[in-house]
């Protein structure tokens, strides 16, 4: 299950053990451990996943609080620019981890070990010192734009945010919060859009992502089958067959004697 993040919040995620999603309106990020993650305020939903059978789960989150940004700002010039000429293409965005990140996390570890060593001055330089290292980030060019936009709404239209996860894991309840809809109003736009139910519609355009990959991609129809999210094999061929009239070996091997 997905559990929603305030909208108001901006914040940095690292994985400490085990794994994660996180969902935007048209973003998802799978992260492991020693994996990192920016996300500006906004929709957004964090969904823990398991990892080598485990579902343990632990992560450092440091919230980009709107207030404390702006006493920073007050005091010394922030490294990045809060009126941005820089357009807001994503909601979130993958940290690429270095040691230096690493060991940075690793002192914040110490912080929750040792509390009465901790003082509001240490934790502006730390909150300083982290902005720099996302600026210096390998993905220093979607962490800018998401840093100097970290408050701005971006508004996604209906039809960008179900687009975007065909393919996800998420639920119906899930999409309708990416879409700022109560669910009962999420399916009366989503019929009259489509015309059609979510669950109908999800499946065909999952089974005919399928027919698009089985002739160009070498994976094994299982995993096919699993990334565009069928939950068995068996529900996926039965679809298919259902569909297309062959099933999906079948298919697959009719492109196969072509070529």
């Amino acid at each position: 299950m997905a559990t929603p993040m305030p909208e108001d919040e901006a914040g940095f995620v690292y994985i400490l053990e085990g794994g994660c999603i996180n969902y935007s309106e048209t973003e998802e990020l799978h992260l492991n451990k020693n994996q990192a993650v920016l996300a500006k305020s906004g929709n957004s939903t964090f969904s823990t996943t398991a990892v080598d059978g485990r579902t343990n789960y632990k992560a450092i989150v440091i919230k980009f609080h709107k207030d404390v940004l702006e006493k920073l700002h007050d005091s010394s010039p922030l490294p990045f620019p809060t009126e941005s000429a820089h357009e807001l293409t994503v909601n979130s965005a993958m940290i690429g981890t270095n040691k230096l990140l690493e060991q940075y996390v690793n002192s914040l570890i110490s912080f929750f070990e040792n509390p009465e060593l901790v003082s509001d001055e240490l934790l502006k330089l730390k909150l300083n010192e982290l902005i720099i290292h996302l600026l210096d980030s390998n993905n220093s060019s979607q962490v800018l734009s998401i840093m100097a936009n970290l408050y701005e709404k971006k508004t996604f239209e209906f039809k960008e945010v179900i687009n975007a996860h065909i393919c996800s894991s998420l639920g119906i309840k899930e999409l309708a919060q990416l879409t700022n809809q109560s669910l009962s109003t999420f399916k009366k736009t989503f019929k009259k859009i489509y015309g059609d139910t979510p669950n109908n519609y999800l499946i065909r355009r999952r089974i005919e992502k399928v027919a698009e990959l089985l002739p160009v991609s070498n994976d094994s129809i299982s995993n096919i089958a699993f990334d565009c999210e069928f939950k068995t094999l068996a529900h996926m061929s039965r679809v298919f067959k259902a569909k297309y009239g062959i099933s999906p070996s079948e298919y697959r091997s009719n492109f196969s004697d072509k070529s």
